[in-house]
């Protein structure tokens, strides 16, 4: 049986095709991927089946798949539902490797189309060969000539080969990327779409597409994952390889009712969590289509800049200055032009502004070798990542035109390793020229900050790559005995897992209250200790700053009075005893377990940040401390763990190695634990550590 790799090859790089329910009608499904066949001049031999015909389209047809001279790498089914399991069934009797399914109206229909569905993946399931779709718009490999789709969007013209692939889910979506690539003169490989997913998925076809030397920058869209591993991995090849996804995620929901048992759970919505393991793998995720396109094209040479920083070039304040706005907000660093360098541009026109974004006023215009020159002084002088022009029409101009073109090819040539940029309106023509000599055109200045950020996304995820595969110690597994855990029951587990928590104790029926409060050291809080009550404010179970015996012995009797009257079907353990610790910076922290990539951490700040802000951010488990580090810096109230108004900084060291080993344990404990909250955590002055106040873990669901 094929492996993986080679299985999705000869689905998107055959030798041969069969075209079942071939037409020679070619606007028809059956029709359209023969005739691109022929224009692309695919190599490989072209099998049309149609049982009605000896010819389709001037080629020799078959009357079945059993009837032709050879096994062909793929077929392309392009019969209705009621005849594709058949389809599917003579396939797997040929031999072939793998099939394409056209024709909707299976699982996204009804239960009868869903029983379809399933027989025919099982037909192929037994005989080891690969099925793509069904609902789906096909695929193609401009690079041999495949063309395997029926998208009406290549009846206008063939797409040019290139460093791009494109992988989705939906074939409206796939199709019209293509387009829109096409349209901006991009050349792509390989297009996958991939429908219902009965066998081939998203992440599998984005893991095949990244080991592709021929591909720079994959653009990929999904409603959601469901191969959670090869998906994981997918993105991690990427990344080592540098290869860039621009991916358009769809769709909102929630994890499910179980949210309601654990504060993490309630915060953690699969899109959440989405955007968090994006930007743990280096993702960029598009917010429109534009977007995505405008990425994509700037990634396409697989060229990144040498650092963020930004020179701006302009003939108007106005627009330098929003630029440098935008420029800021994407995360890009608007230096200033060297001192002596400044002095030389105001030498040559005083009323310049050299500093950065460098203005050299409407005089540039009617002075090329002026323009020249302080183009020149930018990119030798001011060592910037990025060069970005500000022209407007002047690109457009009969009168301007060539000059300007000739004065910053001529400016380009000592840029080294600076990336070019320019913003202008003018014709494709035009804009195409400056794109073939390497420049990033965009019409919109905004759009082009938002471009020239994603790079520097993208550069700073492959240099951590570059770095080296860190392997994590792995979490220490535990079995549960049964059921819901009480905070005195899972506070041991994490510890051994590696959280901290204060010195406690139990007060059990009948102790003496006060004398066991002392023991911990006043003041204290008294919490109700039950498997059965996982919110324990909401029976008035917590008291706090309780300061001698006597109230002690008070509070633990209302404590033990409350949960007999409001839950007197409870198993009451006691009631812990902790210290009172106002110290430090609370934060929250947890793991759910989501539906598309299993155990993922989360961490907050407490109190209104998480309550009323949701200020929250999420990582696949396991992760290193190092990338424990990035998602504690990139919460919007990270401020507060620095230090403000006077306030020492907080010990982020400590706090990103207990996030790690909560990593770790969450991977090691995937199929036991729906969630965990620890909340709240007091994280104290640097070099101090941390203290977990509260934890609570929830078993999964009929597991044991």
């Amino acid at each position: 049986m094929l492996n993986r790799s080679q299985s999705l090859s000869a689905l998107l790089a055959p030798n041969s095709v069969a075209l079942v329910g071939a037409s020679d009608d070619v606007t028809r499904i059956g029709g359209r991927p023969l005739r691109y066949l022929r224009e692309a001049g695919f190599k490989g031999a072209v099998y049309p089946v149609n049982p009605k015909r000896e010819t389709v389209q001037g080629l020799t047809a078959y009357a079945s798949v059993g009837a032709l001279p050879e096994a062909p790498d793929v077929a392309i089914l392009a019969v209705p539902a009621a005849a594709t399991v058949q389809a599917v069934r003579e396939c797997a009797g040929r031999n072939v490797k793998a099939a394409i399914v056209f024709s909707a109206g299976f699982a996204e229909t009804d239960e009868a189309g869903r029983a379809l569905q399933n027989e025919m993946t099982g037909i192929a399931r037994e005989s080891g060969m690969r099925l793509l779709g069904p609902n789906c718009l096909g695929v193609f490999n401009s690079s041999i000539g495949f063309y395997g789709t029926f998208s009406a969007m290549l009846d206008t013209g063939l797409v040019k080969p290139g460093p791009i692939g494109i992988v989705s889910q939906s074939g409206a979506y796939g199709s019209h990327l293509m387009y829109l690539a096409r349209l901006r003169g991009l050349g792509m490989n390989h297009l996958v779409t991939t429908g219902n997913e009965c066998d081939i998925n998203v992440a599998e076809a984005l893991r095949w597409m990244v080991e592709q030397p021929d591909i720079n920058v994959v653009m990929a869209y999904a409603e959601g994952i469901k191969d959670r591993d090869t998906f994981i991995e997918a993105l991690e090849v990427a990344r080592e390889r540098r290869k860039a996804i621009v991916f358009m995620k769809v769709g909102r929901s929630e994890v499910g009712a179980h949210a309601v048992s654990s504060h993490t759970a309630a915060l953690a919505g699969s899109d959440a969590v989405f955007d968090s393991v994006f930007r743990q793998y280096g993702v960029w995720r598009a917010q429109t289509t534009a977007e995505q396109i405008d990425i994509a094209a700037a990634c396409s040479r697989g060229v990144y800049p040498k650092s963020n920083s930004l020179g701006i070039f302009t003939m108007s304040g106005g627009f330098g200055i929003q630029m440098a706005d935008d420029a800021e907000t994407a995360g890009l660093d608007v230096k200033p032009m060297p001192e002596k360098a400044q002095e030389e541009l105001k030498a040559m026109l005083p009323y310049a502004s050299p500093r950065n974004p460098v203005d050299a006023t409407a005089q540039a215009v009617t002075d090329l070798p002026l323009m020249t020159s302080f183009i020149s002084a930018m990119l030798e002088k001011g060592d910037y990542g990025f060069f970005a022009g500000i022209f407007g029409s002047g690109p457009a101009s009969p009168t301007f035109s060539g000059k300007l073109r000739q004065a910053l090819e001529t400016a380009a040539a000592a840029s080294r390793d600076t990336i070019m940029a320019l913003t202008m309106t003018a014709p494709d023509e035009i804009v195409r020229a400056y794109e073939d000599k390497g420049f990033i055109v965009a019409q919109d200045g905004s759009a082009l900050m938002k471009t020239l950020g994603a790079m520097v996304h993208f550069r700073n995820s492959f240099e951590r790559a570059a770095g080296g595969k860190r392997e994590l110690a792995p979490g220490e597994h535990v079995e549960f005995s049964g059921g819901a855990l009480s905070e005195r029951e899972a506070k041991p587990i994490l510890a051994q897992a590696g959280v901290t928590f204060p010195k406690e104790a139990l007060i059990k029926a009948g102790d003496d209250a006060g004398a066991v409060a002392a023991s911990v050291g006043f003041p204290v809080v008294l919490k109700i200790s039950s498997p059965d009550i996982a919110h324990k404010t909401e029976i008035g179970g917590v008291i706090v700053g309780v300061k001698d015996e006597a109230a002690a012995r008070e509070a633990a009797a209302t404590i033990f009075a409350r949960a007999a009257e409001k839950r007197p079907d409870a198993r009451i353990e006691g009631i812990l005893v902790s210290p009172m610790i106002s110290d430090g910076v609370e934060i929250i922290a947890g793991v759910v377990s989501d539906p598309a990539f299993g155990p993922v951490v989360m961490f907050g700040l407490g109190g209104v940040f998480v309550e009323v802000l949701k200020d929250v951010t999420f990582r696949a488990a396991p992760f290193d401390v190092a990338e424990a580090h990035r998602m504690i810096r990139e919460i919007r109230g990270f401020a507060m763990l620095e230090g403000v108004r006077g306030a020492a900084p907080s010990d982020v060291d400590a706090l990103a190695e207990m996030l790690s080993a909560l990593s770790r344990f969450a991977a090691a404990n995937a199929d036991t634990i729906e969630s965990i909250d620890l909340n709240p955590v007091r994280v104290m002055e640097k070099g101090k550590g941390l203290v977990a106040l509260d934890a609570l873990i929830v078993p999964a669901s009929g597991r044991s």
